[in-house]
């Protein structure tokens, strides 16, 4: 009998599944990847292919009892919308809005909103009596951290990426543990954008004179 190949244990956790539940996963995942690859180049096309992706994930994370990123990708596609108009909105001086630093006031919500986003998630998982394993505190970790990079994204600010990346590193043996191996691989591909758009918004906003964005 031959051992196993890798592309074998790739494919293993979906033998028996539900071929449309793989078809929407692998779907998201594109998606998801050409929308990272979108929000590198600051393109708005970031948002309508985010929006797609996210409630696809929605639907399938709950069938997985992942219910913080459930939350999560419902509250991204909110955040799209909301987006998607605030980067089509000029700045001060151009005709599209700028990349800028976080201000004061924003470093506060980012804290609210990443302490209640937690809170919430605990509470969901201890109602449905799922505080039962090491995916519920990385379920609640993730869900802080993208729940504050998914704002920052919206309000087109550098930080964002910082977020993403620590989140989408603690993502990859997440997704691989609940056998979502193509979501997994996704999170190394979004691992492997975010830096270099990070690089990109970087090099952005060290040649732009920085305007204080309320």
């Amino acid at each position: 009998m031959e051992n196993n190949t890798w592309w074998e244990l790739l494919l293993a956790p979906y033998r028996g599944g539900n071929p449309v539940w793989i078809g929407l996963e692998l779907l998201a995942v594109l998606l998801g990847m050409a929308s990272v690859w979108y929000a590198k180049k600051q393109h708005i096309a970031v948002f309508p292919t985010g929006i797609v992706s996210t409630g696809i994930y929605v639907w399938l994370l709950a069938q997985y009892s992942l219910l913080g990123d459930m939350m999560i990708n419902a509250y991204y596609v909110a955040m799209s919308v909301y987006g998607w108009w605030y980067w089509r909105v000029p700045g001060p001086d151009t005709d599209q809005r700028p990349i800028s630093l976080m201000t004061s006031s924003e470093r506060w919500w980012a804290l609210a909103l990443a302490l209640g986003s937690s809170f919430c998630v605990v509470v969901v998982y201890l109602y449905y009596d799922r505080w039962t394993s090491w995916t519920a505190y990385a379920d609640t970790l993730t869900t802080a951290l993208f729940f504050v990079a998914m704002w920052l994204m919206a309000r087109k600010k550098m930080e964002h990426w910082t977020f993403w990346i620590v989140g989408n590193v603690i993502s990859i043996p997440l997704y691989w543990y609940k056998g979502l191996i193509f979501t997994s691989f996704q999170y190394a591909v979004f691992t492997a954008i975010a830096l270099a758009g990070y690089r990109v918004w970087k090099n952005n906003i060290d040649r732009t004179p920085q305007t204080s964005l309320k």
